[in-house]
């Protein structure tokens, strides 16, 4: 009995330990323990940057592994059409549908002055969608994308690029969180014309190169951006419980470089303490 009690309290313990840890401030942690043979490495990128060149830890990183592995297979000759075929909303549903007007053509005016073109055109495109061709507005320097750069990398190498979850369950994602919060923040960004967002974004990106992963996970909750805000399960929490035996097969496997968001690394249900919870031994390289 006092042996079960003992076992019991060192689980617990143990935990506690997991669940009060401060992360570190780092995108690049190693993956080792629980019966892996050779280290596998976890990256968290940002999507959009200005300056996207890999550091020398990264490198020594990709150097160690065999394989890459994105969120979604991004080297999928098939994703292009897969992505087209899932921009739409469903049931019929346009922009129209979920404001006034009014408001209706102040996003129109968002997308003639930054888009060149009117909403009209692309009025039953997810909102989510219509949002990300907006990105490279955010940012006063040409688009840079690190996942582009390890894609790169994996060619220049010979190794295989592969995804922890497919571009339908991506696009999914963009289904689950009601159209009427996505519009929501579109028209929020259509009120001063991407005044905030550009902002917030500089900040992002100021805080992404001080590799401070806890702080950009704050960021996510910002009240201003409600379907990031109000749908963190459905954006990061069980995509990031799902990626966790995904991980653990290809580590097994062989030694793997994963690349995912930064947002998805920190938090209780981060993937760094999730993989620890699951056994593994997460290191930050600094």
């Amino acid at each position: 009995m006092k042996l079960k009690l003992s076992l019991l309290a060192t689980l617990l313990l143990s935990v506690f330990i997991v669940n009060s840890q401060q992360l570190e401030n780092s995108t690049l942690w190693k993956i080792s323990g629980n019966g892996l043979e050779k280290a596998s490495y976890l990256f968290g990128t940002i999507h959009i940057t200005c300056d996207a060149t890999l550091d020398e830890d990264v490198k020594n990183a990709l150097d160690e592994t065999t394989q890459i592995v994105l969120e979604i297979d991004m080297d999928d000759p098939s994703m292009q059409s897969k992505m087209m075929g899932g921009m739409y909303m469903k049931d019929g549903k346009t922009i129209k549908d979920f404001v006034s007007e009014e408001d209706y053509s102040v996003i129109d005016s968002l997308f003639i002055k930054n888009a060149g073109m009117s909403v009209k055109m692309i009025e039953n495109i997810k909102p989510f969608f219509l949002t990300a061709m907006l990105y490279p507005k955010m940012i006063d320097c040409p688009m840079q994308s690190f996942e582009m750069e390890l894609i790169k990398v994996a060619k220049t190498q010979e190794e295989e690029i592969n995804g922890l979850e497919t571009i339908e369950d991506q696009i999914q994602v963009f289904d689950d969180i009601p159209y009427a919060d996505q519009v929501s923040d579109l028209l929020r960004m259509a009120k001063d014309n991407l005044a905030y967002d550009k902002a917030n974004f500089a900040k992002m990106l100021k805080t992404y190169k001080e590799e401070n992963i806890s702080e950009m996970l704050e960021m996510i909750n910002d009240e201003n951006m409600s379907a990031f805000s109000k749908h963190q399960d459905k954006l990061l929490t069980n995509r990031n419980k799902n990626w966790i035996s995904k991980i653990a097969e290809y580590s097994k496997k062989q030694p793997t470089f994963f690349a995912v968001g930064a947002g998805h690394l920190a938090g209780e249900n981060g993937v760094i303490k999730l993989l620890m919870k699951a056994g593994y031994t997460v290191t930050a390289i600094q």
